[in-house]
Formats: structure tokens, C-alpha cells, sequence
């Protein structure tokens, strides 16, 4: 009879604590990143009346009969799930498709770790939290750093050093007026930008009738109205033999390259349409306009120049066992006994990916959370019943001696 009461007062503890849990997953169905908890139960220890007996003398054995002395809490899982996005719009809200952590610096250069992907900008332009801890990149050394977004960063004016030549000029072509155009920007040594027009037409052989001389092109490279002629040749082999000018002309003056400036290995001759294309480095200076995040993690700088720099990479934890991460508060993690080291990466070795102007939602579930309340309830309230039903029973004992 005491038993009874108090294995009640066991499972009153349990749901009480079953109920705290719910209450805080349901207080916190609008965190982002937030993971819900879940408790089970496991039924405790038991009191052996009498043991089991074997098979004697023609007759069956006999089971133990033991008595239970009620429930206890086995665990509180911190259930990982993924939950699903929000849209958001706005370019420093992260998400994270699939396993991993984000990465910051605690307290201390303690690193803990968040599925929350609301991030800002501090004063200095450090990529943070809103707590202010520092959003962690992982560098190709394998260590970990800042991330600093200098919004005044200026990329310097860079002289065009090299020229790319590829894809295919025709072997079949018959038509001695065949013209294709196309442009290349160049940047000379003061990191003025210049558009140059490429012009490629067949070398020719004088008639009557003209016809065109098999696999010899000429590149004409034409700005300001001054043009440099470069003669391209194909052997029988098809592998082309390219023979630079001195100079590009830009505008009044010259842009000079050497010889091995020009790259043009992987130019065909092949019986197709023509695809042939032209390219230059070098740039003009740039400040930074405006950032982005790639799925994989990469922090672009846009440039006013065009360009896109990368500036930082995310960089992204996994664990063994990630139901093991202790939780600190402020949807933060970190490491325990139990969770594994941390495996520090990118999202590519986390296996995810990023999602940029998004943020994962709690993966709370109201709809479970309210019927897993009211079987606590009504758990709680039949333990209760087993408290009074016991102490009725007490107080019958009791009034036996009147």
C-alpha cells in the first residue's frame, strides 16, 4: 500500500517534468534553429516477492512475482531534426540544409555552435550573432577566424597580363568574306579599362576567283581605329600555331604583351560551327557595393568593377552524436562527452548546403506538442489517484481499531 503511494508520487514527478518540457518546446514554436526536447520513461527498480523455480519432480516451474516501485525519467532528448525554411530576404539569415552547426566564438575563445542563422555586422564590420559572438570562417589552413566584411574595401586596378583564346574556328570554311566579331576588355598600366573588338577572318588566297587558305586565320585585334593583325595557323594535326603582335592598341597608345602572354592551347580546327571566343585579365579598381553567400558557404564581395571576390568561407561543425551537445542558452550548443569532437569544415564536407535569405524554423510541432500535454495530463491526474486511493485505504486501517 505504501508501494502504491509511492510509486503516484515517482510518476507525479515524471509527468511534472514531462509537462516542463513541453511548455518549453511550445514557448519556443517561433525560435529559430530551436530543437525540441522529448522525454521518456523507464520503469523502476522491482521488489522481488519470490524468485523463479524450475521444473521438479513433474511439475512446471513457477515465475517470479516481483512488484514494481514505480517510474523514472530515462532521458530528455534534444531531437535534431531538420524543420523547415523561412523566406527572409535578407542576405546575412542563413539556413542550413541538412547536418551541421554554425560556428562562433563564445566567452573565452570557447567555440559553441547554433542552427540559428540570424546574423549581423558589428561596427567594425565582424560578422556576428546577435549576442555579438563572432561568426566563425574556415580558412585553408584548416583553423578557424573572423569573418570581417570591410564595407570600404577597395579591389586595386590590376594590368591585363594574358590572353585567352579558345574554342573552334572551322576546317570547311570555303566563303573567303566570312567575318566573326567579337569584344575583350584590357586594362593598361594606369587601370583605364578599353573594349577591344576581335575580328577573325580567313587568309585568302588571290584568284580570280579569291578562295580561302585551308586552316590560316588572321586575328585582328581593332580600337580606336587602329588595328594589330595576328596570324593563326592549324597544322594537319589540327594544333594551332598563334604568332602574338607586338602590341594591342588602346585607344591613342598600346597595350605590349610578350609572346607567351597569349594563351591559346585549347583553340580546334574542327568541320563545325564557330565557337570561338577571346578573353583578358585585369581590371579596374572596384569598391565594395554589396556581399552575398553561396550555398556553399562562400562570402562573395561585390565589386563596382564587376568582379566577384571571395571574402570568407562559413565554416560549418558535425558531430557523432549531436543529440550529446549540451545546450547553454541563446540557441547555442556545445560540445559534451557524449557529442563527439567537433568536425570542423565546410558545407560541403558537412554534406549540406546554405541557404542564403532564409531561416530554419523551430521543428516544433504544436499539433504534437498540445496531445503529448494532454496525456501528461491526464498521466499526472491518475497518479494522483493512486495517492488518494492509497491514503483512502490508509484511513480504512485506521479506523479499524474503533
Amino acid at each position: 500500500m505504501i508501494r502504491s503511494m509511492y510509486s503516484g508520487i515517482a510518476g507525479l514527478k515524471n509527468f511534472q517534468t514531462k509537462l516542463d518540457v513541453i511548455g518549453n518546446n511550445i514557448a519556443n514554436v517561433n525560435t529559430f534553429g530551436f530543437k525540441k526536447g522529448r522525454v521518456t520513461f523507464q520503469e523502476a527498480m522491482n521488489q522481488t516477492i519470490q524468485g523463479a523455480s524450475a521444473a521438479v519432480e513433474g511439475r512446471g516451474g513457477k515465475n517470479p512475482l516481483q512488484v514494481g516501485l514505480g517510474s523514472v525519467t530515462a532521458t530528455i532528448d534534444s531531437v535534431q531534426t531538420q524543420a523547415s525554411l523561412q523566406n527572409t530576404g535578407r542576405s546575412l539569415d542563413l539556413a542550413i540544409n541538412g547536418d551541421g552547426f554554425f560556428v562562433v566564438q563564445g566567452p573565452g575563445g570557447q567555440n559553441l555552435y547554433t542552427r540559428g542563422g540570424n546574423f549581423y555586422l558589428d561596427q567594425t564590420g565582424m560578422v556576428v550573432t546577435g549576442d555579438g559572438y563572432r561568426v566563425q570562417q574556415f580558412t585553408g589552413t584548416g583553423e578557424l577566424d573572423d569573418i570581417f566584411v570591410n564595407s570600404s574595401a577597395v579591389l586595386a586596378a590590376q594590368t591585363t597580363t594574358q590572353v585567352t583564346l579558345q574554342g573552334n574556328l572551322p576546317s570547311n570554311l570555303a566563303d573567303p568574306n566570312f567575318e566573326f566579331s567579337t569584344q575583350m576588355k584590357v586594362t593598361d598600366t594606369v587601370g583605364t579599362e578599353h573594349v577591344i573588338r576581335v575580328d577573325i577572318t580567313p587568309q585568302t588566297v588571290a584568284g580570280p576567283p579569291v578562295s580561302v587558305s585551308p586552316n590560316q586565320w588572321n586575328v585582328n585585334f581593332t580600337n580606336g581605329g587602329n588595328t594589330t593583325t595576328m596570324p593563326l595557323t592549324f597544322d594537319a594535326a589540327g594544333v594551332p600555331t598563334f604568332t602574338p603582335g607586338a602590341t594591342i592598341p588602346i585607344g591613342g597608345g598600346t597595350l605590349a604583351l610578350p609572346a607567351a602572354a597569349y594563351n591559346f592551347a585549347n583553340l580546334t580546327n574542327d568541320p563545325n560551327d564557330v565557337t570561338f571566343q577571346v578573353n583578358a585579365n585585369g581590371n579596374q579598381q572596384g569598391v565594395l557595393e554589396s556581399f552575398s553567400v553561396s550555398a556553399s558557404g562562400v562570402v562573395n564581395g561585390v565589386y563596382s568593377n564587376g568582379l566577384v571576390e571571395e571574402i570568407a568561407t562559413l565554416s560549418l561543425a558535425i558531430f557523432n552524436n549531436p543529440s550529446g551537445l549540451v545546450k547553454v542558452g541563446n540557441n547555442l550548443f556545445q560540445e559534451s562527452v557524449n557529442s563527439g569532437v567537433a568536425n570542423l569544415g565546410t558545407s560541403e564536407d558537412a554534406g549540406g548546403t546554405i541557404s542564403s535569405g532564409t531561416l530554419e524554423m523551430s521543428n516544433v510541432d504544436l499539433s504534437e506538442e498540445f496531445t503529448e500535454m494532454i496525456t501528461a495530463q491526464r498521466g499526472f491526474q491518475a497518479n494522483t489517484r493512486i495517492i488518494t486511493t492509497s491514503d483512502q485505504i490508509l484511513e480504512e486501517l485506521v479506523n479499524l481499531k474503533r
